[in-house]
């Protein structure tokens, strides 16, 4: 079931059933294919989530309420939805325990390399992109890994920080708070605000992307631009 609100007067949102499951990604993907072809030089921008579009519309456009009813009568989805494969995005990670990579295998009865080998056997999909530019909400992590948020979020998470909570993993943009499982760090600029242009040339991924995470050592992190905390060196 689609449903669709405004957003002001140059926008739209689409809301699906209010769940993160790969059957919402697949079908706001053909979604964006429909929702383009049918707009066409009027849209200016999408920007998904986990269960809804939000379809920003250029200034001179023919109208929100007249878009909403064009797009109400003309969109469909299919019963059976193929996954869209999207790019295979390759992040390499240093594990490093300094955080809280021994916490998360007690927690889970393993040892950190087994942690280090669930967490890099995985294929994730980008299911959202939010919290800060460059950070992509990635799923589903292996069960045995679901950690839950730390109760009291750290003030400043380094840059490039791998992490997980719950069932989820990402990995941190920029210097931030934050209060996600710290298993490692990735050399790998996230958010390149010097590119101009569209979304693929700011970040290495996009919304329905797959990633897979690749241990690396500690020179091999420093010798691809990965600079390590003061806790570290």
């Amino acid at each position: 079931m689609i449903q669709l609100e405004l957003a002001g007067e140059n926008g739209l949102i689409l809301y699906l059933p209010a769940e993160i499951s790969g059957k919402n990604l697949n079908q706001l993907q053909q979604l964006q294919q429909q929702i383009r072809l049918l707009l066409g030089e009027q849209l200016q921008e999408l920007l998904p989530s986990y269960a809804s579009l939000l379809i920003v519309l250029k200034p001179a456009h023919q109208g929100v309420l007249a878009i909403k009813a064009l797009l109400e009568q003309q969109l469909t989805l299919s019963a059976t939805v193929s996954e869209q494969q999207g790019q295979l995005v390759l992040l390499p990670v240093y594990y490093h325990n300094a955080w809280d990579l021994d916490l998360v295998a007690k927690r889970a009865g393993l040892t950190t390399a087994e942690v280090i080998e669930l967490h890099q056997a995985m294929e994730y999909r980008v299911y959202a992109i939010g919290f800060a530019p460059g950070f992509a909400y990635l799923s589903e992590l292996d069960a045995r890994l679901a950690t839950p948020r730390l109760k009291s979020p750290r003030a400043k998470v380094p840059k490039g920080a791998v992490a997980i909570a719950d069932r989820q993993t990402a990995v941190y943009p920029a210097e931030s708070p934050g209060g996600w499982n710290i298993l490692g760090l990735c050399p790998t600029p996230l958010f390149k605000p010097e590119n101009t242009g569209t979304a693929e040339t700011l970040m290495p991924f996009v919304v329905g992307d797959r990633v897979r995470f690749q241990s690396i050592s500690r020179e091999e992190f420093l010798a691809l631009g990965g600079q390590l905390p003061q806790e570290l060196c």
